[in-house]
Parts: structure tokens; C-alpha cells; sequence
């Protein structure tokens, strides 16, 4: 056996070996559980998806923003030695009063053991760095909202991005709005055009890394309002994945 021949059979029973425990990382086996209430609680979330396109391994540190269905399951697939950064704005509390009380009662829990909570002002927000991920769900329209400031949406990107290690990830799930619209749905039917999106994360220095249609749904008409019962928990949202470049 010459030394090529030798060195591509290492290769191959190295990758047999590493590829399950590679496997388990990325695609953690998860089952929906009504009971739970979180993003496993119910298929429409697409919580398996949602941690696939984010590609998430042992180990890691996430922040998850205006943080709520996903932090217990990001928990589970980071595991004991990865971290989960919970950051709760303190503007979302005028509209949900109970969100304190919540996050207080959830820091005793187990399932938040590896969660550590924040609740600062949104242009005051610090976020730990060496991260391997960013996440925001339906959230990042409400950045352009007069009850969130609105808040200084390039200032906030730009610390998204010092914030992640290169090659990390800023995952941004949102409600879709007409296209060629811009901003304009924001405040009025909490939609924003993907388009609007990428051109302001992208100014921040990240690069467009992926796309998934998992969420969307083009009946949709675009023009109602999130919370109107004909197009609640049917509308179409759009996932983008964006990276910091590797320099």
C-alpha cells in the first residue's frame, strides 16, 4: 500500500468516525411537545428548521434578541458548555407588562440554566462578544417602531456584528411586507420587506449567507396587519442568515 493510498484510507475512517458525533451537534433529535411552550411545542414554529439553517453545535454562544419561544430550546442544543444571552428590551415591557415577572421566574428553572438573562434599553444594549450566533424572531421591524425609540437600527447591527466571532451568524426571522415597501408596514402592519433587511445588515459589514423558505407563505396577501385573526400564524415570514465575513 503506497502513502497515497494509505493517507486517503486514514481520511476515510477519520470522517466515518467523526460523522456522527458531527451529525449529533448540528441536528439535535427533538420532538414536539405541546406541554413544553416553547418553539417545540408546535410544528408552525419550525423549530428543527430554525435550528438547522442557524447551525448551532455544543458548545456555542448565542444571543437570542427580544429573546421568548426559542431560549429554552437553544439552551438544550448548546448544551451545559455553551451560553445562551437572552436580551429582553426593556421597551417590549410596555406591551407585555408581564415579561419581568416572567424572566425572573425562569431564571430558577432548570431548563434556563445555561440562560442568562438582560433587560437594558435597546440603544444601550452590550452584547458579551466571541459569539457564534445572533438571533432575532419577528423582532426586527418593531426596530423601526416608535415604542421601540425607534432605535439607531445601523448602530445596532454594527454591534452585532463586533460582537460575533468571524464566520458567525446573525439569523433574522420577520414577517413579510409588500415588496418594494421598504420600512413602510413596520409601525402600521409589523411587516417589513426582506429587501429592507438585507440592505441594512449587509451595511453593517455582514454577507448574505442563506435563505430559507420553511416559514413562508405566499397566500399571504401582505397587506393585513400580523395580529388580524384571517392572517394570524399564517403569514408569510422570511429567514435570512447573515455571516461575518472570515478575514
Amino acid at each position: 500500500m503506497n502513502f497515497r493510498t494509505r493517507l486517503a484510507l486514514v481520511v476515510t475512517i477519520f470522517a466515518m468516525a467523526a460523522a456522527p458525533a458531527i451529525a449529533q451537534r448540528i441536528d439535535p433529535k427533538v420532538a414536539f411537545d405541546p406541554s413544553r411552550g416553547d418553539a417545540l411545542s408546535n410544528p408552525v414554529f419550525k423549530g428543527p428548521d430554525v435550528l438547522r439553517f442557524i447551525g448551532l453545535m455544543r458548545g456555542d454562544r448565542i444571543a437570542d434578541i427580544v429573546s421568548g419561544r426559542f431560549a429554552t430550546v437553544f439552551g438544550e442544543t448548546v448544551g451545559p458548555q455553551g451560553r445562551v444571552f437572552a436580551v429582553v428590551p426593556v421597551e417590549i415591557f410596555k406591551n407585555q407588562p408581564q415579561l419581568p415577572d416572567e424572566i425572573k421566574a425562569n431564571s430558577g428553572k432548570p431548563q434556563f440554566a445555561n440562560v442568562e438573562y438582560s433587560t437594558p434599553a435597546i440603544d444601550a444594549m452590550v452584547l458579551p462578544g466571541n459569539l457564534d450566533a445572533v438571533f432575532i424572531r419577528q423582532n426586527y421591524h418593531d426596530l423601526h417602531d416608535r415604542f421601540m425609540g425607534p432605535a439607531d437600527v445601523a448602530a445596532f447591527n454594527r454591534k452585532v456584528f463586533a460582537a460575533l466571532k468571524p464566520g458567525g451568524v446573525f439569523v433574522v426571522i420577520d414577517h413579510a411586507a409588500l415588496a418594494g415597501s421598504g420600512l413602510a408596514a413596520t409601525e402600521t402592519l409589523h411587516r417589513i420587506d426582506p429587501a429592507a433587511v438585507k440592505a441594512e445588515v449587509t451595511a453593517a459589514g455582514f454577507v448574505l449567507d442563506g435563505e430559507s423558505a420553511i416559514l413562508a407563505n405566499p397566500a399571504d396577501p401582505h397587506n393585513q396587519l400580523v395580529l388580524d385573526p384571517a392572517i394570524l400564524g399564517r403569514t408569510d415570514q422570511f429567514m435570512l442568515r447573515f455571516k461575518k465575513p472570515v478575514r
